[in-house]
């Protein structure tokens, strides 16, 4: 069983500090790949040792299949061998799934995150059989995303405990807050677990997660290093005092609106990119709403 002190970063599949990387288009909605590969660097030079490109900040939703490989080989090469590539691959139809996940593998992505299919429900013995046949189909490591409150249904804990006999299944990045049935399923697996609710990173590492996988870290990545670092050494005082410092910038992009929507605006705030632009159903941040962003990252210390 592998826990925060037990395993280096480096031997980790996934990392320690993992951001669920935004999509970046430019004002016409056309994808900007030159705007990604440096959001990429940004954050790998801000400690981030891995990326997840086209999970659900990067608005995998609106971008096609050919899109996301260009996402994926972009990032890549802007990064090389300092950051694994994450290739989110997960949609709620498995054949589907399965050709974006071997898709991903010919791009030369280092591992694949895989949500629950969403919208139609499937039964725990359907969700069992979605993650098997998407681990069969590649050599790369997955993580399964156990988010009920976007995909309708939860990956029960007995369900996550039986994937974790699958070789290739190895972490979770969960955004379902069970503390409980993580617990019971860190002690009965070796799965790997990640934070997916950044409200919830500390009280995740100090149970047994290995890292986080955030969408606050595009402009707090050195603090949640620092909050990593300090749990790993066993410093739960100091992870206290960052967390806290971190709340407003956790409210002010998970709470005022969709996550991908404030965290673009936070991102053209710190300079890193220049056009905020999403993609229809998204919409650009208010002005009212960038101005309450703009508090909260100050009062967080993120911007000057």
């Amino acid at each position: 069983m592998s826990s925060p002190d037990s395993s280096a970063s480096s031997a980790l599949p996934f990392g320690r500090l993992t951001t669920a990387m935004v999509t970046p288009f430019r004002p016409d909605g056309a994808l900007d790949l030159e705007a990604a590969q440096k959001v990429a660097t940004y954050l790998v030079d801000r400690g981030n040792d891995a990326l997840v490109i086209n999970g659900t900040t990067g608005e995998a939703p609106t971008t096609s299949d050919a899109e996301k490989v260009q996402l994926v080989k972009a990032v890549l090469d802007a990064v090389g061998d300092r950051a694994k590539v994450i290739a989110g691959v997960g949609t709620n139809d498995t054949r589907h799934t399965i050709e974006c996940a071997k898709q991903a593998e010919a791009a030369g992505a280092d591992g694949l995150l895989v949500v629950t299919p969403y919208y139609n429900k499937p039964p725990q013995d359907g969700l069992r059989a979605h993650f098997t046949a998407v681990a069969d189909a590649t050599g790369l490591p997955n993580m399964v995303y156990d988010i009920p409150g976007r995909a309708g249904v939860e990956v029960k804990t007995e369900t996550l405990i039986a994937l974790a006999e699958h070789p290739r299944i190895v972490a979770v990045k969960d955004a379902k807050g069970d503390v409980a049935g993580a617990t019971k399923v860190m002690a009965n697996t070796d799965l790997f677990y990640y934070c997916g609710a950044d409200e919830l990173n500390l009280a995740w590492l100090a149970i047994g997660a290995v890292g986080i996988a955030s969408v606050v870290a595009h402009v707090a990545s050195e603090p949640y290093r620092q909050l990593i670092d300090a749990v790993v050494a066993g410093d739960l005082a100091t992870a206290r005092e960052i967390d806290r410092r971190v709340v407003p910038a956790v409210e002010a992009i998970m709470t005022r609106t969709q996550g991908a929507i404030m965290v673009k605006a936070a991102l053209k705030l710190a300079g890193v990119i220049e056009h905020a632009t999403l993609r229809s159903p998204l919409i650009e941040a208010t002005a009212e709403q960038v101005d309450w962003l703009t508090t909260d990252l100050k009062t967080a210390g993120l911007i000057a």
